[in-house]
């Protein structure tokens, strides 16, 4: 669904690439994860999938359609919602009408369906809104588009505690096995209930692409007391009264663990060569 081969761009020709010869392969089917630190380039990413931006140099194929070439069969089946972001002042009800006619799978009551779970009225009005309200509008509407990709950068940034158990059951609401949901976010807490497969990028590599499944079965994640880990652990980040900490799988399905986003990050970004030889990657 997603593919980009030794992708490369930088916003100055003449500075350091933002990303540089990025290769990734993404199938429909998943709400995934892009995890990366600060200047990774995921948003930069997100916007050259989306078509807002061409590459330097290299490839990217959504749904078998070169992005930046805007076809319109390509244009009404992705949505991007970004981190920062404009509405004009109208009612949300001038806005749908203004753009649903884009996009031939939006449902109506599907939008409205969200907007209940986020506790928003539909007759609201942009200008009487605050940044989460509107933010939460965006995405329902965005939801109810039903493209079979959707990008969303920092998604819950603004929200607050409610909303983003709002956030979580929309978002699983709204996926089918013919979408990919693409989530770029620091706010691991906030979505790793819902995510079933993640990447961790930096600017020209895939340090990780891999199912929330996959990597379960290979390693375990769990909060020690104290300060005796014992066993082989592979990482240990301090936390109040102990430590999280991730170690290999002893290979019984029954003792497999949910996966802690925040360690198997840092384990990812400290021992890759570990994460590599694990997960094939």
């Amino acid at each position: 669904m997603i593919t980009t081969k030794n992708l490369t761009f930088s916003y100055n020709r003449k500075g350091i690439p933002v990303i540089n010869d990025f290769t990734l392969s993404l199938d429909r089917g998943s709400i995934c994860g892009l995890l990366g630190k600060n200047g990774a380039g995921k948003s930069t990413l997100l916007y050259l999938l989306a078509g807002l931006l061409r590459p330097d140099s290299g490839k990217i194929l959504c749904n078998g359609f070169v992005p930046y070439q805007r076809n319109t069969s390509f244009l009404e089946d992705i949505m991007i919602v970004p981190e920062e972001f404009f509405v004009p002042g109208m009612s949300l009800e001038q806005y749908v009408n203004i753009n649903e006619g884009f996009y031939p799978k939006f449902n109506r009551q599907e939008m409205l369906d969200y907007l209940q779970i986020f506790e928003l009225e539909p007759s609201l009005h942009f200008t009487k809104c605050s940044m989460g309200q509107k933010k939460k509008a965006l995405l329902s509407f965005a939801l109810a588009c039903n493209t079979s990709i959707l990008l969303l950068d920092e998604p819950t940034n603004g929200l607050d505690i409610s909303s983003k158990r709002s956030f979580r059951k929309v978002v699983s609401k709204a996926m089918t096995d013919e979408k990919i949901i693409l989530i770029s976010t620091h706010q691991l807490h906030d979505v790793e209930k819902i995510l079933d497969h993640t990447i961790i990028m930096d600017s020209s590599h895939v340090l990780l692409n891999c199912s929330l499944m996959e990597i379960a079965s290979q390693l375990n994640f769990r909060f020690v007391p104290g300060r005796d880990l014992g066993g082989d652990v592979l990482i240990a980040l301090e936390a109040p009264g102990g430590y999280n900490i991730a170690e290999l799988s002893d290979g019984n399905p029954d003792n497999e663990t949910e996966v802690n986003l925040e360690t198997l990050f840092e384990l990812v970004q400290q021992k890759p060569e570990i994460i590599a030889r694990l997960l094939n990657n």
